[in-house]
């Protein structure tokens, strides 16, 4: 597999494969040798899964870019991939194609989730809204906070989002504490996990 990927991958001309790994272990000790812009884990690598790779690749080095390579669907490990650093999440069936998109996408700085998984969020997150009865949230956002949350979710820091909008840091520090505190996201993972379900990035 990882042959067919560097094949693919090199024969995009603006790609470069830095480095390889047979396992966690050795990918984490190649992204902090390389500082690749991009690294690309699957989510189930021997001696140390791509979750804590990726956990110990985004502390040691947070410039790179982590895309999670999975065949598994379920909400529980795409939440566990985006706590642990990653920016994008890409099941193992998808087109070659979706790969260098995705890649493209993370190292932009912007999130990537297989058209699968993004549906299945949104599915997840209205069969829940049903199930409680009760009302999205996004309602009780001012028409700011919801351009901060979005601007956020589509990977901007909040220095960038302050300078974009033509505002204070201190004042869009303040959005999102607000925002957070009224849809009750306690961090970038939960964020980004609510910005897709409710289709404010994709």
């Amino acid at each position: 597999m990882r042959r067919g990927l560097r094949l693919l991958l090199e024969s995009q001309p603006d790609f470069l494969v830095v480095s390889e790994a047979e396992n966690g272990r050795q990918a984490v000790e190649q992204a902090e040798e390389t500082k690749p812009d991009v690294a690309v884990l699957d989510i189930a690598m021997p001696n140390l899964s791509g979750i804590e790779a990726a956990q110990r690749i985004t502390s040691l080095a947070p410039n790179i870019a982590v895309l999670v390579l999975s065949m598994h669907s379920d909400g529980g490990y795409v939440t566990r991939a985006l706590r642990a650093g990653a920016r994008g999440y890409l099941l193992k069936d998808s087109s070659e194609g979706d790969l260098v998109v995705a890649i493209r996408t993370v190292c932009a700085g912007r999130t990537f989730f297989s058209a699968d998984i993004s549906r299945m969020l949104v599915e997840d997150y209205v069969r829940e809204i049903r199930e409680r009865n009760a009302e999205d949230s996004f309602d009780v956002l001012t028409s700011r906070e919801r351009e901060i949350l979005q601007l956020i979710a589509e990977g901007k820091s909040n220095k960038e989002v302050a300078t974009l909008l033509n505002v204070s840091l201190h004042t869009v520090e303040t959005h999102r504490r607000n925002l957070q505190d009224k849809l009750n996201l306690h961090n970038f993972a939960e964020l980004i996990l609510y910005a897709v379900r409710n289709r404010i990035i994709s």
